[in-house]
């Protein structure tokens, strides 16, 4: 696409922010319908993808605009029931593009496939045994995901791990690393087959019991990372000063990083853009979650995902990296026909590329919190946003919710009970 900047988007009506879209991405009728409906998502569809299915539970689907990522436009689907998250990132996004945008770096999409040996006489003789028959490994490995091998994926590598004692509670293991290279496919069952199928002769070779054969979540080898450079001027307001906004939110930084209270809070702003990425497209949020959080604390304490800093040029950086195990094919991601959509907007070759998109997604929604939170406060915009929730649980419907939603931030009363009894008060008949 030309731009990912529409001003005046969210002006429109949402029927005019499709119709906008489907001009841009050339959509078909079937997925301007899957737009224009509550779910896109069959009866039938969700029986089959989880068990005892009683109905569908949707979520909105907005864009997220501004983004410019290694001089590449890109408009960011994200789902999510958050207000204020794709307004402040796409906020954020525009910020970033007056500095240049981000520049995003990403490893190979290497995962981790885990083998729990116990029982063996000798954990050292054991380990080595595995390390010496690693080429065999390998090649038996790679039987097991001969399509990933022509895609030049497949097993890597095989590593091996001794933990505990025999005199630890814990007992003693050797752990199997398998590395398998998923391409594009975040590749849990890929994984998870290879282990099993491997197990047999990691017995053999260790004479020890194999209990665990499963993938790790904790995709170190798979990370993604973003980084951008802003300089003051970029923050400047008519109420602001450049100058003190990067203060203020180098100050934010340093909190995150010395207190785990507000590590943990710092952290799920991050994961409230990355998230809504995940879920849009059809992956794993669980997964990449548990990721992340676990990679925050791999000091041994839990710290900010981010860094955030001032360089010697007086210029904000920020850096934001994170496991990302994500794919733009398997199973789930193509059975979801909003997942399939999602990724038409995103346009992405790969799934390095989707995976580098969501950090930079997850660095923006953080950026635009702490500036906030570090000059008006978070409550100001949030709140604005917030309150047309309150008004449609109070009952508002049509316009109805923007007007009620106004009176509630003017009143500086953003609660259910004040919009009832506007909304009552406004409905109540005339004597």
């Amino acid at each position: 696409m030309k731009t990912s900047r529409i001003p005046g988007f969210y002006l429109l009506s949402i029927e005019q922010r499709i119709e906008k879209l489907a001009e841009v991405y050339e959509l078909g009728v079937e997925e301007v319908e899957a737009l224009s409906s509550q779910g896109a998502l069959a009866l039938e569809q969700a029986d089959k993808m989880i068990e005892n299915a009683v109905g569908i539970y949707s979520l909105p689907m907005g864009v997220g605009a501004n983004f410019l990522i290694n001089d590449k436009e890109y408009l960011v689907p994200m789902a999510i029931e958050e207000p204020s998250v794709v307004a402040a990132a796409s906020f954020a996004a525009k910020i970033i593009r007056c500095a240049g945008g981000f520049k995003t770096t990403s490893t190979e999409p290497l995962m981790i496939g885990q083998i729990q040996v116990v029982h063996c006489e000798d954990f050292e003789a054991a380990g080595a045994a595995v390390l010496a028959a690693k080429d065999e490994l390998i090649a038996e490995g790679n039987q097991y995901v001969a399509n990933l091998v022509t895609r030049g994926g497949g097993v890597k590598d095989i590593e091996v791990r001794q933990l505990g004692s025999p005199e630890s509670p814990y007992g003693q293991m050797l752990v199997v690393h398998v590395l398998i290279d998923t391409c594009d496919a975040m590749g849990a069952n890929l994984i998870n087959t290879t282990a099993e199928g491997l197990a047999p002769s990691i017995e053999k070779l260790t004479g020890g019991r194999v209990y665990l054969r499963i993938l790790s979540n904790l995709a170190d080898r798979r990370l993604a990372k973003a980084t951008v450079e802003i300089p003051p001027h970029c923050f400047n307001t008519s109420k602001l000063n450049g100058e003190d906004v990067i203060e203020g939110i180098v100050q934010a930084q340093n909190f995150a990083v010395l207190d785990p209270y507000r590590a943990v809070t710092h952290n799920k702003g991050v994961m409230n853009g990355v998230d809504a990425v995940i879920m849009a497209t059809g992956n794993d949020w669980r997964s990449v979650e548990a990721a992340a959080h676990a990679y925050a604390a791999r000091s041994g304490q839990y710290r900010a995902m981010t860094e955030w800093y001032r360089n010697e040029a007086g210029n904000l950086v920020g850096e934001l990296e994170l496991p990302m195990a994500v794919g733009i094919v398997g199973a789930a991601v193509s059975l979801h026909p909003m997942s399939q959509i999602a990724l038409k907007f995103l346009r992405v070759r790969s799934a390095r590329e989707l995976a580098e998109v969501c950090v930079c997604v997850g660095l923006a929604q953080n950026l635009s919190a702490i500036r906030a939170l570090a000059t008006d406060g978070i409550q100001k915009g949030h709140m604005a946003l917030h309150a047309r929730t309150v008004a449609m649980t109070a009952g508002a419907t049509g316009d109805m919710i923007d007007d009620l939603a106004a009176q509630l931030v003017s009143l500086k009363d953003v609660s259910v009970s004040r919009a009832r009894q506007i909304l009552e008060e406004q409905t109540a008949p005339t004597p």
